[in-house]
């Protein structure tokens, strides 16, 4: 039997010096700057680099995805989880993989540039821009043409003021899938939550839709994108309602209007944001859309005038103000000495 250790006897540990609280905040710091590093310059790049034609990331992962649907697929439910599963569960593990492979140099610029293919909020504004632009020409067929590109709306039915409606919703729902949730979940799980947050929210726009087809198949990768976003678009609300200013607005008035009006939309989500563009921008928003054969009549949110072709830059200008906030608050996040350990 081994005898217990005298009362008298140091371990090996107690014998080295004690390191003190600043040397861990130290370590801390250089454990967390290349996520703080990498999510900034990406949210930098996104605005100076141009998504490619060809070959974007986003869309590779997508193809990537569809291959697996077509041999997975069956009306289920099970079926429709073990893809979500699959897909995400991938990319995230491809974050995993490199963050442990790389060091503190390679996790700053693998993130830079996972943060540049998942941020889209450079290419929303231009969208929305050039429908403004073409509503503002007179050019009403190619400001339906365009619409296409930001929201499932049918605008053949759509007049100047429908298109700007959903052009300013779009806008507002899109700040949070396209910058603010990527920058959430990159702050507080690094490469992996980037890329698994990227690959939800594609997953979403891919089955999980309402259609006969993806009703039962597409419920997880619905389920999926709304817990994800939870966070980021009451993040997205709160930065609009700050940013107001910026658009002449009152932010007291966003914020009334926000927790007023944020749960009257059917999803639990994008209600939040474009209650806060709304209040924002003294706007009123929602009512009666129509999605091919579907009609959607939703309540109104706001209590200003309806939205017109100017509005749709002042929306982008508070978009723009809204990632910047939350560009701010990831790299803050992510560089608290030891937070995600």
């Amino acid at each position: 039997m081994t005898s217990p250790r005298p009362r008298t006897e140091r371990s090996p540990s107690r014998l080295l010096p004690r390191r003190g609280r600043g040397s861990e905040a130290v370590e801390g710091l250089g454990a967390a700057w290349p996520t703080s590093a990498g999510l900034i310059a990406g949210a930098v790049l996104d605005r100076l680099v141009p998504d490619p034609r060809r070959g974007h990331p986003v869309a590779l992962f997508g193809s990537a995805a569809a291959r697996l649907e077509q041999a997975l697929y069956r009306p289920s439910r099970a079926r429709g989880a073990l893809f979500a599963a699959l897909s995400a569960g991938a990319a995230a593990g491809l974050g995993v993989a490199v963050e442990r492979a790389a060091g503190p140099g390679g996790r700053a610029a693998a993130t830079a540039g996972a943060a540049w293919a998942a941020l889209g909020g450079a290419m929303l504004a231009r969208e929305a821009e050039a429908i403004a632009d073409a509503l503002e020409s007179g050019d009403l067929d190619e400001a339906r043409r365009r619409l296409p590109g930001l929201c499932g709306r049918d605008p053949s039915v759509l007049d100047e003021k429908g298109i700007a409606r959903a052009t300013v919703e779009s806008v507002a729902e899109n700040t949070s899938d396209a910058v603010v949730g990527p920058l959430v979940w990159g702050a507080l799980l690094g490469l992996p939550g980037l890329l698994g947050y990227r690959a939800a929210n594609t997953l979403d726009a891919m089955v999980g839709h309402r259609s006969e087809r993806y009703d039962r198949f597409g419920a997880a990768s619905a389920r999926l994108d709304d817990l994800a976003n939870w966070a980021p678009s009451r993040l997205t609300a709160l930065l609009a309602c700050a940013a107001a200013p910026l658009v002449g607005g009152d932010p007291r008035r966003a914020l009334r209007i926000t927790a007023r009006d944020g749960d009257r939309h059917p999803s639990p989500n994008s209600g939040r944001c474009e209650a806060a563009f709304a209040g924002a921008l003294d706007l009123r928003l929602g009512g009666t859309n129509r999605y091919g054969d579907r009609v959607d009549h939703r309540p109104e949110l706001g209590e200003g005038r309806h939205p017109e072709a100017a509005d749709i830059r002042r929306a982008v200008a508070l978009a723009r103000g809204v990632d910047a906030g939350a560009a701010a608050v990831a790299a803050a996040v992510a560089a608290i000495p030891g937070g995600r350990r």
